[in-house]
């Protein structure tokens, strides 16, 4: 989108020769170098885990996810060298808007189910419920990416960038509410709860609400700097990729503390680290 001027659609597009786009090429083969292997690595795992792929489904398609915006970016790279890819990078970045921010409000709502609604929780906790939530997530997802190919052909980059910041004001309210339901029901311990049964419950819900406060100041390192620069970009009607590099280093960055958080769940970080 280097030539692209105030009004224009976002399909003026030639291959990448500014020092710029050198710039940002190392961001994005970060993502595609660490982020690839990670979250293979953390699929081989659900996969060949003992408790199956029920129980961590969720985290399953998070990944798959994860693995299809490392593959954008690495479309992307492409793109600066062979511009009719880019239509391509364009679609797929509905995964980047949509399908990352979606599927960790879903394991937040997840939580939040199991910490203050556990009746409800259990009724729905069979995989087939699973399998429906991420269906409707990888539809919506497609919808967005679609979207973003309609834009790249017939929109300005003030619409696409306002598309990009409202997904955050979508998804942020959904976790704070979550975050704080889930940290009131650590403060009030259930009726009946006696000794050893009232320190797993505390537990359990301790554990939910660090995972659920993680992954919303995560979003918000993640989106609050591209909201910001959606904005101005919003205002100017123009794209300058200069504010956006800090943004893209916010988002790289903080795509990795998901699978970290599962490493060290699954007790394999400590053992990569000493290896």
């Amino acid at each position: 989108m280097n030539s692209t001027t105030p009004g224009a659609s976002t399909n003026t597009t030639s291959p990448s020769t500014s020092p710029l786009d050198s710039a940002q090429i190392p961001l994005f083969s970060i993502n595609v170098l660490f982020g690839l292997p990670t979250h293979s690595y953390i699929i081989w795992l659900i996969v060949k885990g003992t408790g199956g792929i029920a129980s961590e489904y969720l985290n399953f398609n998070n990944s798959l996810c994860e693995i299809c915006i490392s593959l954008d970016f690495l479309i992307f790279i492409l793109a600066s060298y062979i511009s009719s890819l880019f239509p391509l990078a364009m679609f797929l970045q509905g995964l980047t808007i949509t399908g990352r921010p979606l599927f960790q409000c879903v394991m937040c709502v997840e939580r939040y189910l199991a910490v203050v609604h556990p009746v409800t929780f259990l009724k729905y906790k069979p995989l087939r419920y699973r399998v429906i939530c991420c269906i409707a997530a990888w539809i919506i997802t497609l919808g967005s990416c679609l979207f973003c190919l309609i834009m790249f052909f017939f929109s300005t980059v003030a619409m696409h960038a306002c598309f990009y910041s409202v997904q955050f004001l979508l998804y942020l309210p959904i976790q704070l509410f979550c975050l704080v339901a889930v940290l009131r029901a650590l403060k009030q311990p259930g009726p009946g709860d006696r000794g050893r049964e009232r320190e797993e419950k505390t537990h359990m819900k301790t554990r939910a609400f660090y995972l659920i406060l993680i992954t919303t100041v995560t979003m918000t390192i993640t989106y609050v700097p591209t909201t910001v620069t959606g904005i101005f970009t919003i205002v100017l009607d123009q794209l300058n990729s200069i504010v956006w590099i800090p943004s893209m280093i916010c988002f790289i960055l903080a795509g990795f503390v998901q699978p970290v958080l599962y490493l060290h769940r699954a007790g394999k970080l400590s053992r990569l680290c000493t290896q």
